[in-house]
C-alpha cells in the first residue's frame, strides 16, 4: 500500500541530520506494516497530481499555524476537500491533524492555556495512552463530520475520525524523546515557558504509546472501503 506523505513543515537542520525529517520518523513510527511511502514536500508547493495518485495520504507536522497566510495552506485544504470526498483515507499528525479539521469547516487556535510539551497522557475512549506531545495551537470548533475519540483536560480535541475518511491526532506518536528534547533546546527557548519545559524533561523516558497509535493509523489505512468515482 502507497502512502503518501504530505510534508508540511520541516524538523530543525542541527536535529535533522541525526534523526532524520518527518517523513523518516513516520516511515520508522510505521515500518514492518507494509507500506511504502512517497513524501512531497507540500510546504515548498510540492503536491501530487491527483488524490487518487497513493492508496491513502499522511500529513505531518509544521512549526506553520493552520490559520496563517502561507502559500501552501489554500491549495493543501482544497487537496484535503477532494480527497475527502474521493473517500481516499487521510491520517494527521499535529498540524495534519488541524489543517484537515479547519479545511472540512473546523476552527484552529492558538490555545489561551500555553503549551503541551513532552510526554502526555490521553483519554483514547476510556483508554489512557501516553504519547509526546509539541503544540500550543488546538483544534477549537469540530467539523460537523468529526467525532472525538481522545481528550484530556489540556487539549478536548485530541484525536478525530471522520468515518473511514480520516483519522487525525492532535500529539506526536513520530516523535522520541531525544527529539522533543532536542525542539526544547532549540525552539523552545524563549517560546516556551521555561516551567512547561522543566515539567517535560521530568516525564522524558515515561513509556510511550506509540506502538498503539501506529497499529491504529495502519489498521485505519488497511480497513476495506467501498469504492467511490474518481472526482
Amino acid at each position: 500500500m502507497l502512502i503518501g506523505i504530505l510534508q508540511t513543515g520541516l524538523a530543525p537542520d542541527n536535529l535533522s541530520g541525526e534523526m532524520g525529517d518527518y517523513p523518516d520518523m513516520f516511515a520508522r513510527l510505521l515500518d514492518g506494516h507494509g507500506f511504502t511511502f512517497r513524501t512531497y514536500r507540500v510546504v515548498d508547493m510540492e503536491f501530487p497530481a491527483d488524490v487518487q495518485d497513493c492508496d491513502g495520504w499522511l500529513l505531518t507536522g509544521s512549526r506553520h499555524g493552520a490559520y496563517e497566510d502561507h502559500p501552501f495552506i489554500p491549495p493543501l485544504e482544497a487537496f484535503i476537500r477532494r480527497a475527502y470526498a474521493a473517500h481516499v483515507p487521510m491520517v494527521g499528525i499535529c498540524f495534519g491533524h488541524q489543517i484537515i479539521a479547519q479545511a472540512l469547516g473546523g476552527k484552529v487556535e492558538k490555545y489561551k492555556g500555553g503549551w503541551s510539551v513532552g510526554p502526555t497522557d490521553y483519554d483514547f475512549d476510556g483508554e489512557t495512552l501516553t504519547l509526546n506531545a509539541w503544540h500550543q495551537d488546538q483544534v477549537t470548533e469540530l467539523p460537523d463530520s468529526a467525532t472525538v475519540i481522545a481528550r484530556n483536560d489540556f487539549c478536548e480535541n485530541a484525536a478525530l475520525v471522520y468515518d473511514d475518511r480520516a483519522f487525525t491526532v492532535q500529539a506526536h506518536p513520530e516523535f522520541r524523546d531525544e527529539f522533543v528534547d532536542g525542539l526544547m533546546r532549540t525552539r523552545g527557548k524563549g517560546v516556551v515557558p521555561e516551567d512547561r519545559m522543566e515539567a517535560a524533561t521530568a516525564r522524558l523516558g515515561t513509556k510511550l504509546d506509540a506502538p498503539t497509535i501506529s497499529d491504529r493509523i495502519a489498521d485505519f489505512f488497511k480497513r476495506p472501503r467501498a469504492q467511490h468515482p474518481r472526482e
